[in-house]
């Protein structure tokens, strides 16, 4: 330390007076050094301060009063005033978990969007929640009578057709439906969509069309469905393919079921969609086991119905449209080749519960209902012109002799089988055509019970 002085250091409140110094550590003369001060009883001394004690004593006698009203008038002394102690408990502790309840409650309405008050609408959780499915092909003859069925379910739809056999017409009338909407687009470029469901339908299938330009068939069933798979599995969306009995080739099994592999010329005129399908259907199966995407595989077996496309080569509109226009029934070969014959709206209720279904396939789906093309011709002169002449012309390549599926499968497992034969279907069909070849076409045609 400096000299005899020492250094005192204040430590006392900030309002008094602070020590002077002289510079050299000496306090300042005429002033002595404070002494702290002196706090006795503070746990006293807080609870006294600022009328605690007097509050304290307030809210013990309001609790006391509310535990003598509570309790039950009459003698019973100490132990009533408990029971209305314990009354008191009990109902705060059921109006602690009314509350939790009701905002359990209000969260689970708000969360499930249904009405919190008395009298409201219908509650939009007891309907069904609409899919956003993808139909490609959407426009085409089958792919249309899907997107019926789809829109009127509830669902929304989007439809993605180049058009190179679909038609706007096919779809036209649900231009101003908000659940529909079209993209024209070629499934061998790719597209990125959020969907739930995605029916792959895009290709040309009738021997006119997908005979006319082979390369671009197969790289349609191919590349197209390489594209459609890897869209479902980006986005967690369940696929189903339609492939085609043509897998089955000129089958040497009859009726063909779902084990059998086919006979099918890998290098023939028809091996573009024949091919094509089977290895669309290798792909779908790969991405099923390899990338665990849910998938659907329907084998489609011959079908007709409104909006088939005229003159496209398949035998049914082949007939029809000739049979209308007082033109021969031209028949390909010796007409006892066989082939089985579905209206299309029982096609489409085959493949909506095969997509909802748990069953991966593939199944037939047909009708098992057998006619040779001479049989099909008498029901065509039947309903449209009795006097119709047959004409016979030299059979196509590799045109398949026999055709009828075993749908056992499908009916054990889908719960499904065709409802609409030949004689009442093809009035249906007759009068579409009708309407389009003579050009008294009404707004839309509806397809049956579609």
């Amino acid at each position: 330390m400096a000299g005899s002085s020492s250094e005192l250091i204040y430590r006392g409140n900030s309002h008094d007076a602070q020590p002077a110094s002289d510079g050299g550590g000496v306090m300042a003369a005429g002033h002595s050094a404070p002494k702290p001060p002196h706090k006795p009883l503070g746990p006293l001394r807080y609870l006294l301060a600022e009328q605690r004690l007097v509050f304290a004593f307030v809210g013990m006698a309001i609790a006391s009063l509310v535990f003598l009203l509570a309790a039950p008038s009459g003698h019973g002394g100490g132990h009533e005033v408990m029971d209305g102690a314990a009354g008191v408990a009990r109902l705060a502790a059921a109006g602690l978990a009314a509350r939790q309840y009701s905002g359990v409650a209000a969260r689970m309405a708000y969360e499930q969007r249904l009405p919190a008050v008395a009298g409201a609408r219908v509650p939009l959780g007891l309907k069904r929640k609409g899919l956003r499915v993808v139909v490609t092909g959407g426009a085409g003859f089958v792919g249309s009578h899907l997107v019926d069925r789809l829109l009127a379910r509830g669902d929304s739809v989007i439809v993605v057709d180049n058009l190179f056999t679909g038609r706007k017409e096919n779809v036209l009338h649900h231009a101003g439906n908000p659940n529909f909407e079209m993209i024209r687009h070629d499934v061998v470029e790719p597209i990125l969509l959020e969907v739930d469901q995605i029916y792959h339908l895009a290709c040309p299938a009738s021997p006119v069309h997908y005979k006319h330009n082979p390369v671009k068939t197969i790289k349609t069933n191919v590349v197209g469905t390489l594209n459609m798979l890897g869209l479902a599995k980006r986005v967690g969306a369940r696929f189903l393919l339609t492939s085609t009995s043509e897998v089955y080739g000129d089958p040497l099994q009859h009726p063909q079921v779902e084990t059998y592999w086919g006979n099918v010329n890998p290098i023939g005129v028809r091996s573009c969609y024949d091919e094509g399908k089977r290895t669309a259907e290798t792909l779908t199966m790969d991405y099923h086991r390899g990338a665990n995407l849910e998938v659907r595989i329907a084998r489609i077996f011959n079908t007709y119905g409104p909006r088939m496309c005229i003159d496209d080569g398949r035998v049914v509109s082949n007939f029809v449209a000739q049979a209308l226009r007082k033109e021969p029934l031209t028949v390909y070969g010796d007409g006892k080749q066989t082939r089985s014959f579905q209206y299309v709206s029982d096609l489409v209720e085959g493949l909506m519960k095969l997509m909802e279904g748990e069953h991966v396939g593939p199944f037939n789906l047909g009708n098992p209902g057998e006619f040779t093309m001479l049989e099909l011709a008498k029901v065509v002169q039947d309903t449209i012109d009795p006097n119709a002449r047959i004409e016979f012309r030299p059979n196509t390549a590799d045109d398949p002799h026999k055709r009828k599926p075993d749908i056992s499968r499908a009916k054990e497992l889908l719960g499904w089988e065709p409802k609409i034969p030949l004689h009442k279907g093809l009035p249906l069909m007759v009068q579409d055509f009708r309407d389009r070849i003579f050009g008294d076409r009404k707004p839309h045609s509806v397809a049956g019970d579609n």
